[in-house]
């Protein structure tokens, strides 16, 4: 499920890293990312241009467990270690 963020919360996103602009050109999605006031800026700068903007999206963390983590889920669930 997408994440709605309130304008409260986007405005205290400001700096944060880990956005990116999702064009609907293969070639370019993905390939600009940033903070979001420069996700912001590039779409204001395309808009402006003329070309549609674009989408502004959050990239996800990717989480790693390691195989004592894993362990504990396993026990935690009640699987055979």
């Amino acid at each position: 499920m997408v994440k709605k963020y309130t304008d409260a919360e986007l405005t205290e996103r400001v700096q944060s890293d880990g956005w990116s602009l999702v064009t609907g050109n293969k070639d370019q999605d993905n390939t600009v990312t940033g903070t979001l006031e420069e996700m912001a800026k590039v779409t204001h700068e395309r808009h402006n241009s003329g070309k549609p903007p674009g989408r502004i999206k959050e990239l996800e963390t990717t989480i790693e467990l390691d195989m004592i983590q894993i362990e504990l889920l396993w026990r935690q669930l009640g699987l055979p270690v």
